[in-house]
């Protein structure tokens, strides 16, 4: 029962009991034996769990908290979501992504970046239309080799002896899935009391509680009365796990601003997903300016989440030992651990998979085709348990004191998908339509799945760059 599992999650993670979730719905919404709705459904209540609890801390009205499963598995495909007027946008994936066969397994190339494309063509020799039959050419590890050295991004497909026995697996499984280390001593830092004025004057006029449709949850909060009203937080990340951790942080009503280098390439359609709620700003940490910059933001931050490689933001400056003093909340997100031979390695969602042995669970013998999970399990999880950890050492700074760091990895959120088991069970259909809303924002009205566990009213993305490196 995802009850079960949400105990052990909160219990290894905090130490503590948690508290009473009840969840609806049938579990098998997704396709494929991996049981990623009911990961899903722990993750979102985790998070949703401490954002209640840290609600009612600071006086707001008690409210239960109740997971919809169907709502759940489908913030896991949010992405899928995205539409501009009414039409789909574009596909997720460049023409270059993919599963490749090579002389003796399979090897996948992320080349969603323009940067990590011209490194494959570099490092296979060849143009576009070419790669297919240069990696046929070669033995798996040495295209994942030889596209890592010229700063691509591959994985080849390893079964689960491999990955434990030759890639970093057996140090990932010795880390916390979600852990919360205290930093430093700086002083406790209360929340100050919710505003009930007004939340009870909403409430009593608008009636915002809707349980005619699944996946309600909290939505009587209204939109002044949010759990992380009045704090600030730094993203400093891209892709998925990272926007989505923050975009739960903006729906619960902490003040995001999203700061993102000038020269990174854009992925539209994760942005107009991810980033609602927030601000985006453009700060080039190559430069002494925006070093100081982000100095400036940092001090007046509460939370600092950073998707970089490891120890990347350390050498500008902003690692735990530069930052343990200010009781700031960071947080830092890794595709392969933060310890063991890969820590450093470039990764994304589809090449953990493909590294881990979940893509090779699927294949026939071993060598048939890669078989992917039926959502970006590893990047939303990730996401959703680290705003679960991130609420957690907010309440644990305001008694305790201190700066905290909090760490995840895709990888080590791959090893809890696994340790979960199969259901073999068929996919039944869920209807997404009631759980679907619009906002306005740079990119037009775009419709979006309803960020489950949170009151509604998120505000529509704005293009990265389009607002000031300043709190508001």
């Amino acid at each position: 029962m995802p009850r079960d599992t949400l105990a052990a999650v909160w219990k290894d993670a905090t130490g503590t009991d948690a508290g009473p979730v009840t969840f609806d719905g049938d579990e098998h919404v997704l396709p494929g034996p991996y049981r990623v709705a009911h990961a899903a459904a722990v993750c979102v209540g985790a998070a949703t769990l401490a954002a209640a609890e840290l609600h009612h801390e600071r006086g707001g009205t008690p409210a239960p908290v109740n997971v919809h499963i169907g709502h759940a598995a489908e913030a896991f495909c949010s992405e899928r979501h995205i539409a501009v007027a009414g039409r789909d946008t574009h596909d997720l994936w460049a023409a270059l992504s993919g599963d490749y066969r090579a002389t003796d397994g399979w090897v996948r190339l992320h080349a969603n970046y323009p940067h990590h494309a011209d490194a494959i063509l570099r490092a296979l020799g060849t143009e576009p239309h070419g790669v297919r039959e240069a990696v046929a050419a070669r033995p798996a590890v040495e295209v994942e080799d030889a596209v890592l050295a010229a700063g691509g991004a591959a994985a080849v497909m390893r079964d689960r002896a491999g990955w434990l026995a030759d890639g970093p697996g057996t140090a990932v499984r010795a880390e916390p899935l979600v852990s919360i280390e205290k930093l430093g001593d700086a002083p406790p830092r209360p929340f100050p009391p919710l505003d009930r004025t007004l939340a009870d004057r909403i409430i009593a006029e608008h009636a915002l509680a809707d349980r005619s449709s699944p996946g309600h949850m909290l939505a009587a909060w209204p939109l002044v009365d949010r759990a992380l009203s009045g704090v600030r937080v730094l993203d400093l990340t891209h892709v998925i796990a990272g926007p989505v951790a923050t975009r739960v942080l903006a729906a619960h009503g902490a003040s995001v601003l999203h700061v993102t280098d000038p020269k990174r390439p854009v992925l539209h359609r994760l942005v107009m997903d991810t980033d609602l709620g927030k601000r985006s700003c453009h700060v080039d940490l190559d430069t002494d300016e925006g070093r100081a910059t982000l100095r400036a933001l940092a001090a007046d931050a509460d939370v600092l989440v950073q998707s970089y490689r490891p120890d990347s933001l350390a050498r500008r400056g902003f690692g735990p030992d530069d930052l343990a003093g200010t009781g700031i909340v960071l947080v830092g997100l890794a595709a392969y651990g933060h310890t063991g031979p890969w820590r450093g390695r470039r990764g994304f969602d589809s090449l953990v998979q493909m590294s881990c042995g979940i893509a090779a669970d699927g294949a026939a013998d071993g060598g048939g085709e890669p078989t992917p999970l039926p959502a970006q399990a590893l990047d939303h999880g990730t996401g959703w348990l680290a705003a679960f950890g991130i609420i957690t050492a907010l309440r644990r700074r305001a008694r305790e004191g201190g700066a905290w760091h909090v760490r995840l990895s895709l990888a080590r959120t791959a090893e809890w998908l696994h340790d979960l088991g199969r259901d073999t069970a068929p996919a039944t259909p869920f209807d997404v339509t009631p759980l679907l809303a619009e906002a306005d924002g740079d990119y037009g009205r775009v419709t979006h799945l309803r960020v489950p566990g949170a009151p509604p009213g998120l505000a529509g993305a704005h293009r990265p760059g389009r607002d000031p490196a300043t709190w508001w």
